[in-house]
């Protein structure tokens, strides 16, 4: 394997636990922009100081999920370290690697994943020499504190990596702000600082993110959202007149009884999905509600006559999946309801073209004009307004966008990782 050479920030996140004046300290944060070259080098760095300064040690390696850590951490790490010369044998059932280092020094790698609150009780009564927890901000804090209390060997030191997330985000505050206190060498790192990122590539990515995301994962900031939603929105690009024939056809469904309900038919052109036409209720306005049946009809006349491979539709609406289940004419699909990966998608979706709303879809337009991020909200909250039409294009791009495109947001995926 081929290495171009290491930026200075790099190099510091690869071996400052070497390096005269910075050895003393007792934890590593590396945050900053996507694609700066944060994981890898911290990765292997932390491999390299665990056998530089261990033999026979237990460690972990920690991500959101255990899917997410092989793939964007472990797998690479490993083949870096097999180029090196090392031993590493993985014991994918077991979830743990036994890395060798010039046929002598062998310590025991345990890979974890940190999804949620019940996720500490996986790491809970191991002793450690040190860990590495990469998406840091992603993990509950329950589970990176049982991590942390685990590294009670002498000389054990905590190495943290991760993209920004809001200002008041609890590691922030109780790491990045105290780092003096926490005694942890603080690395913040720009796209400028990896070197195999060129300037095209870079531009891209920069066009590609926009409002908070830009940000945060361009600029590297932790920056607290506000404003609209969906900056990157505009009549001008993201609104387009339909082809007359399409090569597929599914529906997403947002559905409400009091609230509006949002139902959203889009066809697929090429590499670009259309929303071609909606149905908007709001019972409120109109004085009168629907029933299920009623909306059913009306998610028939959609339809029409072309062939809609599938319904994507809101998991939590129970008696709506089943009135469609009971008809028997559509495929129903739980939609994938997780907000802030979904606004993400849907940002990079509308940046890239990926999908085009059609002038008929008047409710949709009139949303993304006043979808606003609650400023006064402590996280990464939209406001509960004007948000119908915007959940199920959410519902659709999680669910068959990211289906269609794996490629696509698995490289959005890995860059916000990196």
């Amino acid at each position: 394997m081929e290495f171009k050479p290491f930026s200075k920030k790099q190099s510091l996140a690869l071996r400052w636990w070497s390096m005269p004046g910075l050895g003393s300290y007792d934890a590593v944060i590396c945050d900053g922009a996507v694609r700066s070259g944060k994981t890898l080098c911290m990765s292997l760095g932390f491999v390299l100081w665990a056998s530089a300064c261990f033999d026979g040690a237990s460690f972990a390696v920690c991500g959101k999920t255990i899917t997410a850590l092989r793939r964007n951490l472990v797998s690479p790490l490993l083949q870096t370290l097999r180029s090196l010369g090392f031993d590493c044998k993985e014991k994918v059932s077991a979830n743990y690697a036994d890395i060798s280092m010039a046929g002598t020094v062998s310590n025991r790698f345990y890979f974890f994943g940190g999804k949620d609150e019940g996720s500490a009780a996986l790491i809970q009564g191991m002793t450690l020499s040190g860990v590495l927890l990469d998406e840091v901000a992603l993990m509950p804090r329950s589970f990176v504190e049982q991590a942390i209390a685990r590294c009670s060997v002498t000389g054990s030191r905590l190495w943290f990596n991760c993209n920004p997330e809001h200002p008041a985000h609890w590691f922030y505050r109780e790491w990045i702000c105290k780092k003096d206190e926490k005694n942890a060498l603080y690395l913040h790192f720009t796209m400028d600082d990896n070197p195999a990122l060129s300037s095209e590539v870079r531009r891209r990515y920069e066009r590609l993110y926009s409002g908070v995301f830009y940000e945060r994962f361009v600029l590297g900031k932790w920056t607290q959202t506000g404003g609209l939603v969906y900056p990157m929105f505009s009549r001008e690009k993201c609104v387009g007149s339909p082809p007359e024939q399409c090569s597929e056809y599914c529906i997403s469904c947002d559905y409400g009884t009091v609230n509006p309900s949002s139902f959203g038919l889009w066809g697929r052109y090429g590499e670009v999905w259309y929303r071609l036409r909606e149905y908007y209720y709001d019972a409120r306005k109109a004085g009168l509600s629907r029933t299920d049946e009623e909306h059913y009809r009306e998610l028939c006349a959609l339809a029409d006559d072309v062939p809609v491979r599938k319904v994507i539709i809101d998991p939590s609406a129970a008696s709506m999946i089943a009135c469609i289940e009971r008809h028997g004419r559509f495929r129903v699909i739980r939609a994938d309801n997780r907000v802030l990966t979904g606004i993400q998608r849907v940002s990079e979706a509308l940046s890239s073209g990926k999908i085009i709303i059609s002038p008929e879809c008047a409710d949709t337009i009139r949303e993304f004009s006043l979808y606003c991020w609650d400023e006064g909200a402590k996280g990464d909250c939209p406001k509960k307004e004007n948000d119908h039409a915007m959940d199920d294009i959410r519902y659709f791009v999680m669910s068959e966008l990211a289906e269609k495109n794996s490629s696509f947001f698995a490289a959005s995926a890995r860059r916000r990782k990196e």
